[in-house]
């Protein structure tokens, strides 16, 4: 039998006879004229998840324009700005207005004939099986009734009776909430994040839960999400970069609440060898008012710097026995003189500003100390047995990837490796020689490998040590610089050695030719957008994150608080609907009460990229794509049962 004949054979099982594969042939046909979609585009959120949460609740300023485009002449820029923000945050902006209301059944009939048209509008880009499948629990009949295309004019008394009677029986507080978030659901029909979820704010795990939630999600790793997949997957230096970070930012919430990682052992570990060491070059790098007393501040520098020690004496091992990642540069912790206090490193010795070095000596200075080995075994099985961090990491492999093309736009977090000639830089690892495409591909496959792969086999133990590569490797896309000099920035105090030079492909990307030649590398024309993340963009300098000549944008504007001052806003979103693609600037998110007090929103300025006079339906981009093709098949598999290939079946 032919790979077709079975192939049909197969669909055949779904779609038994000619009624039941012409219908999903209608169906598919439908859908193909339905308007595109919003896509939302975000990077580099750090944790950040207040502001993350703003922006998804806000649709990155959709659901505030879709207001404005519907009520303009009937309501106020504050009543706007009210509606706007009851459905961001509906349960708590309800109490606070039903304390200010004189007329609250009044509020109720008008709020929810205005949802209903919100609703309506949203909903009116989607299949109704999908719209089914949205719906909240407990009231789907209810909003399914309210949003039926009805004329609002002719019904009106439908309508009427119908809210009234809602507002009868009390259940106007948990509709208006259901619809609330309905739209929420609805405003943003894909939401793709260009990498680092991960690192310097607060909330990390709960931005991920946030997500796993969504319907449509895809991820492009950033070099802090892919360190968290190697901790997650048991490699001990991901484990000790993750914790070194977490301390230095004074941020351990996600390790300690959010994945129930125990500290406990390295604070004990800490106090035991570094309790006499005074030096402040490990204090936390945080504003003095985020330190809680001075008890603390101590007991943190103490544990960052005894997981930093491991950590380098983690990284000199996995390079010695990974000599095909060309990193033979980074071998100095063997070069450290203990006695005369200084390292040498590229041929060069530098003296050390700090010289309490407990766990280095008796020949320990690239072996783990009994005690550190005693400590690792104990964080690597607190990191595998975190059932949430575990969730999470499989959630960032199963929807992730290096790159992703997507309608005509191509998602990366970090680089395409550039020579200093502007051409793809070809990259020597694992004895082949990769670039460009092969070289994203090939990485993937080895991130792929480290989840996948059989434990203890060869192929999983290379897999999550190329986790590590890909965090701070020379030629690693998501990281982009020669070096990790993180040794050198606290230890030697020569500008100098510090230095950590990007690749070409930042000197590069303003250059529209070259954009045009890494979008052809993937098979994309000139027509096609590359969405960039990982180095945030100056404003506040003058830098445009608008690159190439339109053909590459960086959105990285600092959502991190920890970025704020050096780009001068809070980041950028990008969003692609139907009418082509807008940036969108936001300022800095105070706070949630903030936001709900005062009804202040994030967006402050948009510009449009491209934008078509003609609305983009389904039929135009990828998705349409797969669908035309699925009904090519079922129009083979419809013919094979009237030519009598195949044998109906009755259901």
């Amino acid at each position: 039998m032919s790979l077709d004949k079975k192939y049909l054979k197969l669909l055949s099982e779904k779609y038994p006879n000619q009624l039941t594969v012409s219908t999903k042939i209608v169906s598919l046909s439908s859908i193909l004229n339905l308007t595109k979609g919003a896509e939302i585009f975000i990077s580099d959120v750090h944790g950040e998840h207040e502001a993350f949460q703003h922006v998804m609740r806000n649709g990155s300023g959709v659901i505030k324009q879709k207001i404005k485009d519907l009520f303009t002449e009937e309501l106020s820029e504050k009543d706007i700005a009210q509606l706007a923000t009851l459905i961001y945050y509906p349960k708590e902006k309800l109490e606070l207005i039903k304390k200010d209301s004189e007329n609250i059944k009044e509020f109720y009939r008008k709020t929810i004939f205005r949802l209903i048209q919100l609703t309506r509008g949203f909903a009116s880009i989607y299949a109704s099986k999908k719209l089914q499948s949205l719906l909240p629990s407990g009231f789907n009949e209810i909003i399914t009734e309210l949003v039926a295309e009805r004329d609002l004019g002719e019904e009106n008394d439908y309508y009427e009776h119908l809210i009234n009677s809602i507002i009868e029986i009390e259940q106007s507080d948990n509709l208006i909430i259901q619809l609330s978030f309905f739209i929420q659901k609805l405003a943003i029909h894909k939401v793709h994040i260009i990498g680092d979820v991960y690192d310097r704010g607060p909330g990390a795990e709960i931005i991920m839960d946030e997500l796993m939630n969504h319907y449509s999600v895809d991820f492009q790793w950033g070099n802090h999400d892919i360190v968290w997949m190697g901790a997650a997957c048991g490699s001990e230096t991901c484990i000790a970069n993750v914790l070194r970070l977490s301390l230095r930012y004074a941020n351990t919430n996600t390790l300690e609440r959010g994945y129930g990682i125990n500290l406990m052992p390295l604070a004990s570990f800490a106090l035991e060898y570094y309790k006499n060491d005074d030096s402040i070059i490990f204090n936390p790098k945080v504003a003095p008012d985020e330190i809680h007393s001075s008890s603390e501040e101590w007991l943190n520098r103490l544990m960052h710097k005894a997981i930093s020690i491991i950590q380098f004496k983690l990284e000199h091992q996995l390079v010695k026995r990974r000599p095909e990642f060309g990193m033979n540069d980074r071998l100095f912790m063997s070069e450290i003189d203990l006695k005369n206090g200084h390292v040498q490193i590229e041929g060069k010795t530098y003296p050390l500003k700090d010289h309490y070095f407990p766990t280095l000596e008796n020949g320990y200075l690239t072996k783990l100390h009994p005690e550190e080995r005693f400590l690792m075994d104990l964080l690597v099985e607190s990191f595998q047995k975190s059932t949430k961090l575990q969730a999470h990491a499989n959630f960032l492999f199963e929807k992730g990837a290096m790159y992703k093309v997507t309608n005509k736009n191509l998602l990366y977090h970090g680089c395409i490796p550039l020579n200093s000639n502007g051409l793809l830089k070809e990259v020597r690892i694992d004895h082949q020689v990769y670039k460009g495409k092969e070289l994203m591909d090939y990485f993937d496959k080895q991130v792929k490998l480290a989840f996948s792969a059989r434990d203890s086999s060869e192929e999983k133990k290379k897999g999550v040590d190329i986790l590590w590569y890909l965090w701070a490797g020379p030629d690693s896309p998501i990281f982009g610089k020669h070096k990790m000099a993180t040794f050198e920035r606290y230890f030697i105090d020569d500008r100098s050695i510090q230095k950590e030079q990007k690749n070409y492909y930042y000197t590069y990307r303003d250059n529209a030719e070259t954009c045009k030649m890494i979008l052809e590398e993937f098979g994309l024309g000139p027509d096609a957008v590359i969405l960039n993340g990982h180095v945030p963009v100056s404003v506040k300098e003058g830098e445009s994150p608008i690159k190439g000549a339109g053909r590459l944008v960086v959105i990285d504007g600092g959502f991190s608080k920890a970025y704020q001052d050096q780009t001068g806003i809070a980041g950028f979103t990008l969003m692609h609907n139907c009418y082509g693609r807008q940036l969108i600037a936001h300022e800095a998110f105070d706070s949630q009460k903030v936001a709900i007090a005062e009804e202040k929103d994030v967006a402050y300025s948009e510009v449009f990229l491209d934008q078509s006079e003609t609305k983009q339906r389904i039929r135009d981009v990828d998705d349409g794509q797969i669908i035309k093709e699925r009904i090519d098949d079922l129009k083979e598999l419809l013919e094979a049962y009237r030519s009598g290939e195949l044998k109906e079946k009755t259901v």
